[in-house]
């Protein structure tokens, strides 16, 4: 298993707007996640900088082809093109990320 850690800032304006599409994420959108190997996936919100960070554990073996697969999903592409225009993707993210994905620097277990 594998922790990812991701972040990436949202549109003031459209706050309550993703508070409500993520009370009640559609079935087809986490049955995709599951499907793609992904376990305790949370998202967070920090006001008043407006950013939400993402963790989620991966239990797969490949993990850019999961993501490839997730990308492929048709209700997957639909809930994105929803929730994208609410982001706001940092500027120092790299080439081809929207969410920025973070350096793990510490974890306590048990």
């Amino acid at each position: 298993m594998k922790r990812y850690g991701f972040v990436i800032g949202i549109r003031p304006e459209d706050i309550p707007e993703y508070k409500r599409l993520h009370a009640d994420v559609w079935p087809e959108v986490l049955a995709q996640i599951r499907r793609c190997h992904i376990q305790n996936y949370s998202i967070f919100l920090r006001e008043p900088e407006n950013l939400l960070f993402g963790y989620y554990e991966y239990h797969g073996e490949d993990h850019a082809a999961d993501m490839a697969r997730m990308g492929e999903d048709p209700k997957t592409r639909e809930w994105w093109a929803i929730c994208n225009p609410m982001q706001a993707p940092l500027e120092s993210r790299r080439d081809g990320e929207w969410w920025t994905e973070l350096e793990p620097v510490f974890l306590m277990e048990k």
